[in-house]
């Protein structure tokens, strides 16, 4: 007979995993999600392994609940392939380009602020990557900022907020599906149920940034004529190639199934890109004429393997650029390597322990989601990653949700409410790293004006805490 494991045992994987995690994290920094992160997990889960050979708790049923973790998650594996073929045929389409050529053209230094929010978001949306939207966009609308005398912390801060709002609402973003993944919701469900939340913190934002710019007094112009100029040399930019993203949008809301849409939106990018784009279809085929042979192995190579439309631009050629499916590859490992994690917990009943504590100190909804808010937070200070703050928690709280009767779609969304945008905030977390250093602004100069960040956690503690929109499992008539 199994014995029964208690708080401190459950809990002691999960120390140590954070502890190897952290540790992990300062001799790799951005370079830990390339491999180790992943294999950190399954130590973890050998640390837990250990525990349940010690309760009699044998390798077959351990196995057995991995196995089960692994089919559950299937769905939004398939949906990560599906969404690095569809970003690779909307680049070479020019789809991605397009949106971010239009975002730019609606710059006015009247409006700069505000305006860097939407074309921040915009780009991440169409991106589906905060990091690319910084690294490129971002680094430009920092300069134009600076040019016309505002404050660079104030002008990276905007960037930060709209690159993490469209990183939150991007079908194409990894953490998006990652919390998706975790919680067990379904994608598009999370992304709808997301808006409730973080169109409200959106608006607040710009409405502070609107605020913010009326009070700063600036001079010069913004001029992105040079970035324009490479974007419409490189790339035939086309309004009717709005189409293509149109259709998804209209499918998503009739509730077509993921798996359906994407590959819809894939097939249809492919065909724009022949039509649109068939220069860059040639240049990725290594042909010299277009023919049934060279446009399939182009379009097939986007939507695999990687593609990238080289611009007169340095940094625009780090935006226009895709890995396919293939560039998803790293967050599906990272998935299965959690799900290993959470497979063993599960089959030693640390989960369920560890459950049924938060669930006695959480005696109210408000305090269940407080408690995952507050856990995000804590992995993002001592994990120092943004995915693990994402993975940790997820496992750790599904069980409670369910308990309590809660959809997966609340812990999909608080997961990103808390643990995909506060990660930026802190100076030694990978992304508070990275923002700072490819922008050129200190975390602690952004910090106070980066208005969406900290607004979304505190947005969903209000939800819970009046029981605005609390989705159930099971509807009451």
């Amino acid at each position: 007979m199994n014995k029964q494991i208690s708080l401190l045992e459950s809990l002691i994987p999960v120390i140590v995993l954070v502890g190897m995690l952290a540790f992990n994290v300062s001799i790799f920094g951005d370079d830990a999600l390339s491999g180790s992160n992943q294999f950190v997990l399954l130590l973890g889960a050998a640390v837990a392994a250990i525990i349940g050979f010690t309760k009699k708790i044998g390798y077959e049923e351990m196995l057995e609940e991995v196995s089960k973790n692994l089919q559950s998650t299937a769905g939004a594996l398939l949906i990560l392939l599906l969404v690095g073929s569809l970003a690779g045929t909307w680049l070479v389409s020019g789809i991605i380009p397009t949106m971010v050529y239009y975002g730019l053209k609606i710059l006015n230094p009247s409006i700069f602020l505000p305006a860097t929010v939407i074309i921040a978001a915009i780009i991440s949306i169409a991106t589906g990557s905060s990091w690319t939207t910084s690294a490129t966009v971002g680094i430009a609308l920092v300069g134009i900022g600076g040019a016309v005398n505002l404050p660079l912390g104030m002008v990276a801060g905007a960037v930060i907020s709209g690159a993490y709002f469209g990183d939150k609402m991007s079908p194409l973003s990894d953490t998006t599906n990652l919390a998706a993944a975790m919680a067990g919701s379904e994608l598009f469900s999370h992304i709808r149920y997301m808006t409730l939340t973080t169109v409200p913190s959106i608006l607040i934002t710009l409405v502070a940034f609107t605020i913010l710019g009326l009070m700063q007094p600036t001079s010069g112009a913004t001029d992105t004529n040079e970035i324009l100029a490479s974007i419409d040399s490189a790339i035939n930019i086309n309004g009717w190639l709005f189409i293509v993203p149109i259709l998804v949008i209209v499918l998503i809301v009739r509730k077509t199934k993921p798996l359906i849409a994407l590959m819809v939106g894939t097939l249809l990018g492919a065909a724009a890109a022949i039509i649109a784009q068939p220069n860059i279809v040639l240049g990725i085929s290594g042909a010299e004429h277009l023919t049934v042979q060279s446009a399939y192995k182009g379009v097939m190579t986007a939507m695999t393997v990687s593609s990238a439309i080289p611009t007169t631009n340095e940094a625009l050629n780090d935006l226009f650029s895709s890995g396919g499916m293939a560039g998803m590859l790293g967050t599906i490992w990272l998935i299965i390597c959690a799900m290993v994690f959470g497979g063993v917990m599960e089959a030693i009943g640390a989960l369920a322990k560890i459950s049924s504590a938060l669930l006695s100190i959480a005696k109210s909804v408000f305090g269940l989601f407080a408690s995952t808010v507050a856990s995000c937070l804590a992995i993002n200070l001592t994990a120092s990653d943004q995915y693990l703050a994402i993975v940790i928690p997820g496992k750790m709280f599904s069980k409670a949700y369910e308990d309590r009767g809660l959809a997966p779609e609340n812990l999909s969304r608080t997961l990103e409410d808390s643990g995909t945008v506060t990660s930026v905030l802190i100076p030694w977390n990978t992304c508070g790293a990275y923002q700072s250093g490819v922008l050129g602004v200190s975390v602690a100069d952004y910090f106070v004006y980066a208005i969406f960040n900290y607004v979304s956690p505190l947005m969903t503690l209000f939800f819970a805490a009046v029981g605005i929109k609390i989705k159930r499992l099971v509807s009451v008539e």
